[in-house]
């Protein structure tokens, strides 16, 4: 990650081996059931400003208890607006535990309800060993696809990483028990068994993004891609030699300062029909990112473990299309390196030449992220002439001034498919905004001793990299994801209370789903 913005003890690579099931939150379970009573544990039914819940809510739980909610909604100033919640310990008139009131607001809030992020606001407050959940809400259709929409929300707020504590909490967020009360448990379940596969995409890229780096190297990072053989993805791995032979000249200088040699992994899942055009996502692995020679400062650098959101990415995506069996071919790609200031590391001024042919000088050997993806891209159109191209990085500082953590810098060459880009993240809420992209950003980075330099300063930071990018995907449709704001050190939201928020597994799911199955 080019500049602008602890490792566990006695850990070693390699000595953490972790089965299907540590990368699940097993421990927590999502029921489907009719409606019906509740006898026991939490009770958790919507309303709206009127302090109302539906008609049938209001049946199930019988008129004392609606007169209950007016009551303490008026003692504690609860006026149902969106996500605010309430309490009622032990309710008279019902057996369970506690009635918990979630308003949905007015007309316009319930309109535009996300039913991921409202299971996630729902298990945030159900926080019991046992919670049902009244999906009947006061004018809100609620669809089986809604209600595997809540359940999903629900699994990715419960999720924690804490697999490196010793001690842990008996309470923590994957306890528990969500039973969801739904008009046709049988629909739902069949809609949700696709939502699992997401959700576990989703926590697979968290989990590699939370690793520690002396953990989860590039060799060690292959072998999680690997892992998704399991689920019908042909994976191949290249390792130094066979980029040495191919001439991925420009990844391997990254890597050459790491006594941990570099790894490219290439996941294919073959779900259209023979012989078609795949479509192809590619993924920086930089495991851990000192900065190299143009050594980062000491402040911060342990975040540098996430610079691998982007491949972390790309493999959560595989296992949900896989999981799913999408009918797409979909090719993953990713490069994984360590950069690291050994004597035998890359320096500034170096020129290394490429797998396309074109060389790169090295100005600022922090500026790596676009030497690994060069090689990978051009790898991939040359090898597979893919429908389209979309790379995810986590590639510099400078987005993350110009968009915060908000949205992801999208860079395109090809107006239709940054607009399916842009749809998908709307409905999926991981939002991307499209940058600029130009001759003069490509004039920029023009090198006096080589075709090109790897860094062209600080300004215009973003756009000059993604035109670095550009050369190296010939004239195949190809989008660029700056994720250096939203995959790491991500905002807490209703679906993500950690450090690592799987971003990309969604949007980059809902855009296959959308535009490219069969």
């Amino acid at each position: 990650m080019s500049p602008g913005v602890s490792v566990a003890a006695g850990l070693k690579t390699g000595d953490v081996h972790h089965n299907k099931e540590d990368f699940m939150a097993d421990s927590f379970k999502i029921d489907f059931q009719p409606h019906g009573a509740v006898e026991t544990g939490d009770l958790v039914v919507f309303v709206g400003e009127d302090l109302k819940p539906s008609d049938a809510v209001a049946r199930q739980i019988g008129p004392e208890a609606v007169d209950l909610i007016a009551k303490a909604a008026a003692a504690e100033t609860f006026k149902g607006k969106a996500k605010s919640s309430m309490s009622i310990v032990v309710p008279a008139g019902l057996s369970v535990d506690r009635l918990i009131v979630i308003g949905l607001g007015g007309e316009k809030d319930r309109a535009g309800l996300d039913f991921v992020q409202l299971g996630g606001l729902v298990a945030g407050k159900a926080n019991g060993k046992v919670a049902t959940v009244a999906l009947d809400l006061p004018g809100v259709e609620i669809t089986p696809d809604a209600v595997a929409d809540i359940a999903l929300g629900a699994q990715l707020r419960r999720y924690s990483f804490d697999r490196y504590k010793t001690k842990k909490d008996d309470n923590g967020p994957d306890a528990g028990r969500l039973v969801l009360s739904v008009s046709d448990p049988a629909a739902v379940k069949k809609i949700y068994k696709a939502r699992e596969g997401l959700q576990q995409g989703v926590v697979l890229a968290r989990d590699l993004v939370n690793e520690p780096p002396n953990v989860l190297g590039p060799e060690e990072f292959a072998a999680r891609a690997q892992a998704l053989t399991k689920l019908g993805v042909e994976v191949e791995i290249l390792d130094d030699k066979a980029m040495r032979k191919l001439g991925m000249q420009a990844l391997l200088g990254v890597a050459q300062g790491s006594v941990r040699g570099g790894r490219v992994a290439i996941m294919r899942w073959n779900g259209g029909k023979p012989g078609d055009s795949p479509i192809s996502f590619i993924g920086k692995g930089v495991v851990f990112d000192s900065g190299g020679i143009s050594i980062k400062p000491g402040a911060g650098m342990e975040d540098m473990k996430g610079d691998m959101a982007g491949a972390a990415c790309v493999v959560g995506l595989m296992h949900a299309l896989a999981s799913r069996k999408a009918k797409a071919n979909v090719v993953g790609a990713i490069g994984l390196v360590e950069n690291m200031p050994d004597g035998n590391a890359q320096r500034p001024g170096d020129i290394v030449t490429t797998m396309s042919g074109q060389t790169i000088e090295i100005i600022n050997t922090d500026a790596e992220g676009r030497l690994v993806l060069a090689d990978v891209l051009w790898y991939v159109q040359d090898r597979f002439k893919p429908k389209f191209m979309i790379d995810l990085a986590t590639l510099t500082g400078a987005i993350l001034v110009a968009l915060a953590q908000e949205y992801a810098g999208l860079f395109s060459n090809d107006d239709e498919l940054a607009e399916r880009l842009t749809a998908a993240g709307k409905a999926t809420g991981e939002r991307v905004w499209r940058m600029p992209l130009g001759p003069e950003f490509d004039k920029m980075i023009e090198s006096k001793f080589a075709d090109m330099k790897n860094s062209a300063g600080r300004f215009g930071g973003s756009s000059t990299a993604a035109a670095l990018l550009q050369r190296f995907v010939n004239d195949v449709p190809w989008a660029h994801l700056d994720i250096a704001g939203t995959a790491m050190g991500s905002p807490a939201t209703e679906i993500n209370k950690g450090w690592s928020s799987g971003w990309g597994v969604r949007l980059l799911d809902r855009l296959v789903r959308d535009h490219y199955e069969a």
